[in-house]
């Protein structure tokens, strides 16, 4: 079963709020499906809503936020919760005018021993686990919100 997410839940989970969430919908930068008027979000969409948080935070402006993706888009050729879910560790660097995207310690070395400016680094595997985690963290705490109290100190014991 494809699990799917409505605009509040991944509020909830990333911290932006519904008219951001709304915007990047209109702007093709993160397209769910829809049901009627509403939005649908895959693992996969919140996945990237997470990375695209993670590079606003960082001081991203949204235009260079949309050249990333289309970059990891084109160097995966496929979404990019389905190319960070093996064990490999994908970091991102930039210096404001190029994009790496590298799985290597020693080219991550490399590129920062010779770069003219600092470089910011952004793990998006970190990202997507981070996801996953918080969802798998949540679907236990509503099994246990679903027993009943007093058997819960039981089930503890």
């Amino acid at each position: 079963m494809v699990e799917r997410f409505t605009s509040r839940e991944v509020v909830a989970r990333t911290g932006i709020t519904l008219r951001q969430l709304q915007w990047w919908d209109e702007r093709g930068i993160v397209s769910p499906q829809r049901e009627g008027h509403r939005r649908l979000y895959s693992m996969e969409d919140l996945a990237e809503v997470a990375v695209i948080c993670e590079l606003r935070r960082r001081g991203f402006a949204l235009q260079r936020v949309r050249k990333v993706m289309r970059f990891l888009q084109r160097e995966f050729s496929k979404r990019l919760a389905e190319t960070v879910s093996g064990t490999s560790a994908y970091h991102l660097l930039t210096d404001g005018t190029n994009l790496y995207l590298e799985t290597s310690a020693k080219q991550i070395v490399d590129i920062l021993k010779n770069a003219r400016q600092p470089m910011l680094a952004i793990c998006l595997s970190d990202a997507v686990r981070q996801v996953r985690a918080d969802i798998r963290g949540r679907k236990k705490q509503g099994i246990l919100s679903a027993v009943p109290h007093s058997l819960r100190k039981q089930k503890a014991s």
